[in-house]
């Protein structure tokens, strides 16, 4: 049987009135042409069937709006085609949203330099080591020492403070690291 513009248009008239028959004629007939279409423009076989399938039920479901001024072949490649492209679009999509949600987790997972409960803790245990051999220091070294590295005072600052030239400064906060260091490697 010789398939012409009639048999097709009598078919579509009969799928619109919910004939199975005519909507198995009608894949049957246009399958082969909207699958090679999407295969073309996919280079998947898979994605093409799938593509295909979408295609022919979405027409199959709105067939009472197909125009019969246009061949009922490129009204179901359009349709194809806008799925097609509408697949696109959501990949497009998901990718940006996946690419934003890492470059979010990068931003989010940031190390935390803030010390933990333990750092703080082990960091206040060895201060007060460290004060306890600063105190077997002699006074003026101990004196040094908290001018320097606990009021953070510069060496014209502690010179000032002290009222002492700067050279003794110097030389007594060398002293008393030296001195600091004996203690400490001794214990």
């Amino acid at each position: 049987m010789e398939i012409n513009s009639d048999i097709i248009q009598e078919n579509i008239n009969k799928a619109k009135q919910g004939d199975q028959k005519a909507f198995n004629f009608l894949l049957d007939t246009f399958w082969n042409d909207v699958y090679g279409f999407l295969l073309l423009r996919t280079k998947n076989e898979n994605d093409a069937e799938d593509i295909t399938i979408r295609a022919f039920s979405r027409a199959f479901d709105r067939i009472e709006s197909y125009d019969t001024s246009f061949k009922f072949k490129t009204w179901l490649i359009t349709i194809s085609k806008n799925i097609h492209i509408d697949l696109i679009r959501k990949q497009k999509s998901r990718i940006m949203h996946q690419t934003s949600h890492e470059d979010d987790d990068e931003v989010y997972n940031i190390a935390d330099d803030a010390p933990s409960a333990e750092d703080i803790l082990i960091r206040e245990q060895n201060l007060n080591k460290l004060l306890r051999y600063i105190k077997k220091l002699k006074p003026h070294y101990q004196e040094v020492i908290n001018l320097r590295y606990f009021q953070e005072l510069s060496y014209d600052e502690i010179a000032q403070t002290l009222d002492e030239p700067l050279n003794n400064i110097k030389v007594k906060l060398l002293r008393a690291r030296k001195l600091l260091a004996e203690i400490i490697t001794n214990k």
